[in-house]
């Protein structure tokens, strides 16, 4: 410490007397804050004050026996650390508190005192004020409480690195976990890629673990589950909506960027990774997923969670009886496509037509396939139009036959006006192929005209000649007798091809074009006797 001279302690000494802060003393005399903090402590701990002092109007020790001029006692000894005098803030603390709780600076809690309060002190008052809050109080979250079987909270992860099938390179899957809010019980899987399906897939299959199904389930707002984000009402994909509706589930999106929401399965996935899988490795997903289940059962869920002070399996087996109990079917998973009503009232699915009515022709629907059947629906109001049973055969026309349309369009007219140019039974037989079967028929139209393209077109017309012979109006018995007619007509000129082959390899000594060997002797003759003349010369 250093040593001041006798006024100098004199002057602290009566300072920190009236209820100076240390930092006015220091403001004032130009003393470290240090020094008047250990003249404080020495102050406090002596009985009387400094014996000598140089300043007037501050008894000394030989004036300590007069009355009048007695110093009165030393104020209380303060604890290290604290200050002598309130801050000019400690009137405002409820609103500076309010204010730091909503996140604002020491700069807006200022001005608003400024503004609003008559604050008549300073900047740094304030922010002084300010640290010292910030230090006592720190982050507060509201814990929520839960009934049992009522929310669970679902998220993505990495899973421990693992062989990629075929290769020798490992890769960290997606790690999938489920978590039951009330009892902590969590449902763990890895995969490796991840889809619409696969995410509902996951949640079907975290239900049948756990032997029901729970209120609502909060989830992030990733593409396999939230179209499109949205406070009051986010958009859910089409087969992640139908799942929950299966299991009568409510989906409880969290909001963007506030992951607190669903803390539970965060910290769920940050244990298995810090724990279960940390500095492990796998050579198949099935291993991983064995070695999670096993670590759940034997560990995890024996656990006594630190929170609650309760064993998680034991809050489980409170909470299975809670569930809501699962349908007896499973989901049954879809697709959604779009498709164009055709101008014979149908659509097309995987080479196969169904018809389509109510929809207009030439409108879009959405076409809902499923394993074994197929529902059409309104785009725009995802209302129920048509529901097929999914044809076997590729080529198959569901329509009946009060709903096939038989008034020609303008394709009809193309099609038959190619028709009558490939020939007069070619033509015939496709008017009557669209009189029996309608616009639905024109494929088998389109078919007939496109073999001219690849055959003769009196083949082609031969072909459908036999086909009306044989009362067999179809587009595949045309096709058959046109490939035969060909290959007959192959097969022949095959046979004519060897005698021709013959007379084409033998030289032949006359034609019309081949001069007389006399002519090319009279040529050879007068070219020499040229060429000996220039030479001579």
């Amino acid at each position: 410490m250093n040593v001041l001279k006798p006024h100098l302690q004199t002057t602290i000494w009566t300072l920190l007397r009236a209820g100076n802060s240390q930092r006015e003393i220091e403001r004032r005399t130009g003393i470290s804050r240090h020094t008047i903090r250990d003249y404080a402590k020495r102050f406090a701990a002596q009985a009387d004050p400094p014996q000598e002092s140089n300043c007037p109007g501050v008894a000394t020790g030989s004036e300590a026996g007069s009355p009048s001029q007695t110093a009165p006692p030393r104020p209380p000894a303060l604890p290290q650390g604290a200050t002598s005098a309130a801050s000019l803030c400690e009137p405002h603390r409820t609103f500076v508190e309010a204010q730091l709780r909503l996140g604002r600076n020491a700069v807006a809690i200022y001005q608003e005192l400024v503004d609003e309060h008559g604050f008549a002190g300073r900047y740094n008052s304030v922010k002084r004020f300010v640290a010292r809050l910030r230090v006592h109080a720190p982050e507060q979250f509201d814990r929520l409480s839960f009934a049992p079987g009522e929310e669970m909270q679902v998220d993505y992860g990495e899973g421990a690195p693992t062989l990629v099938p075929g290769t020798n390179r490992y890769r960290k899957p997606r790690l999938f976990v489920a978590t039951l809010r009330y009892s902590r019980r969590s449902y763990r899987r890895v995969v490796w890629v991840s889809s619409q399906q696969v995410w509902a897939e996951l949640h079907e299959q975290a239900w049948r673990y756990f032997g029901g199904s729970c209120r609502y389930v909060v989830l992030d707002n990733l593409k396999e589950g939230v179209i499109k984000p949205d406070l009051y009402e986010p958009e859910l994909n089409a087969v992640y909506a139908a799942t929950l509706a299966h299991y009568e589930v409510v989906a409880d999106p969290a909001r963007v960027r506030d992951p607190n929401r669903k803390g539970t399965v965060e910290n769920a996935i940050g244990h298995t990774q810090g724990t279960a899988l940390k500095g492990k490795r796998f050579q198949t997903l099935e291993a991983q997923n064995e070695y999670l289940e096993h670590w759940e059962t034997k560990w995890a869920a024996p656990r006594i969670h630190g929170a609650e002070r309760r064993q998680v399996q034991a809050m489980f087996e409170e909470e299975r009886a809670h569930l809501q109990p699962l349908p007896p079917l499973p989901m049954q998973y879809f697709r959604d496509e779009q498709r164009t009503v055709c101008d014979d009232g149908c659509i097309q699915v995987a080479h196969s037509s169904y018809a389509a009515r109510p929809a207009a022709i030439g409108t879009k629907v959405l076409v809902r396939i499923f394993e074994r059947r197929l529902e059409i629906r309104d785009l725009k109001t995802q209302a129920l139009l048509r529901t097929h049973t999914k044809a076997e055969r590729p080529g198959t026309v569901v329509l009946p036959n009060d709903e096939r349309v038989f008034n020609p369009s303008r394709q009809t007219r193309q099609i038959l006006a190619q028709a009558q140019a490939i020939g007069a039974d070619a033509e015939r037989l496709c008017q009557l192929l669209f009189s029996i079967e309608g616009r639905v028929g024109q494929r088998k139209l389109w078919g007939i005209v496109h073999l001219a393209e690849r055959h003769p077109r009196q083949l082609v017309n031969a072909a459908c000649a036999q086909a009306l012979d044989d009362g067999v109006y179809s587009y595949r018995h045309v096709k058959l007798v046109t490939e035969q007619r060909v290959a007959l007509a192959l097969k022949r000129l095959e046979q004519m091809a060897p005698n021709a082959d013959a007379c084409d390899g033998l030289p032949t000594q006359s034609h019309a074009l081949i001069r007389s060997p006399h002519e090319y002797g009279e040529l050879f003759a007068k070219s020499a006797a040229a060429n000996q003349g220039d030479l001579l010369a």
